[in-house]
């Protein structure tokens, strides 16, 4: 397994945890729990999983160029006869 699915796996499962834990725990911090939870979510596993699916990809060939819509408007002419 590569280092970055491992820190990916471990922050996924330290705001899991921390958001399963603030929803059953009753504490007077059971909020911030949730809370880091999901900063947690939105700060550091999402960043690192878009990293590690775009590693090594020409982000061109997913933006809306003009060569691109005339690749695309030509498979829609072959596809539709």
């Amino acid at each position: 397994m590569k280092p970055i699915h491992i820190m990916t796996l471990i922050a996924f499962l330290a705001s899991l945890c921390s958001i399963v834990c603030g929803l059953i725990l009753d504490v007077d911090y059971s909020q911030k729990l949730v809370g880091f939870g999901v900063l947690g979510l939105f700060l550091v596993v999402f960043p690192l999983f878009s990293y590690y699916r775009w590693k090594g990809k020409d982000v061109k060939d997913y933006m809306l160029t003009k060569e691109n819509l005339d690749k695309m408007r030509e498979n829609q002419k072959e596809n539709k006869y």
